[in-house]
């Protein structure tokens, strides 16, 4: 492992507060939730940056674990694995919440479309999107960028996505997501 490789992020997007590679469980999602709260407590990070930082770190730690599922060319599976990074912007106004997964095409071609849909709307709107498809139950449990990409959409001022094909026919799909935090918070 390059551990430089993770003190150079740390220099370029500020303090890391969480960063994992590899496998992934809801065991282990919930062990780094708890890591990420004493943190939050810690850094006397406000309640509703906090919750928003932790429902996004759950939203795309489970979207790990759908994605990376994506079935291989002989027929057998991929573990659930990737990389999810959390930590704050050099400058203290923002947190952010990245994370990394290998999709293959028909998962990739889904969740471009949700976050092509995404990164068009304004506050308003993605909310009454999130509203209507809650109410709808459409896309509430369905694999490929469901209700989950709204919800992560709706908690933070700015989703940034990236698809790279790789050279096993997949596609490592990168999301970020940044939160702001509110003037006058103690950081």
């Amino acid at each position: 492992m390059d551990i430089n490789a993770v003190k150079q992020l740390a220099e370029k997007n500020g303090i890391v507060f969480l960063t994992y590679a590899g496998f992934l469980s809801q065991t282990l999602i919930s062990g780094m939730t708890e890591a990420l709260e004493k943190e939050a407590e810690y850094g006397k990070l406000g309640a509703g940056e906090a919750t928003n930082i932790f429902t996004i770190f759950i939203e795309m730690a489970q979207n790990i674990m759908n994605y990376a599922k994506a079935k291989r060319p002989d027929g057998s599976f991929n573990k659930p694995e990737g990389i999810i990074v959390v930590g704050k912007c050099e400058d203290g106004s923002c947190y952010y919440v990245q994370s990394q997964n290998n999709v293959d095409l028909q998962d990739k071609e889904k969740i471009q479309a949700k976050l092509e849909e995404i990164v068009t709307m304004d506050s308003e709107s993605l909310k009454k999107r999130y509203r209507e498809l809650r109410r709808s139950g459409r896309d509430s449990h369905d694999k490929g960028a469901g209700i989950g990409m709204y919800e992560i959409a709706k908690r933070c001022q700015r989703v940034e996505f990236s698809f790279l094909p790789n050279d096993q026919g997949q596609f490592a799909f990168q999301l970020k997501a940044i939160v702001t935090v509110n003037k006058g918070e103690i950081l």
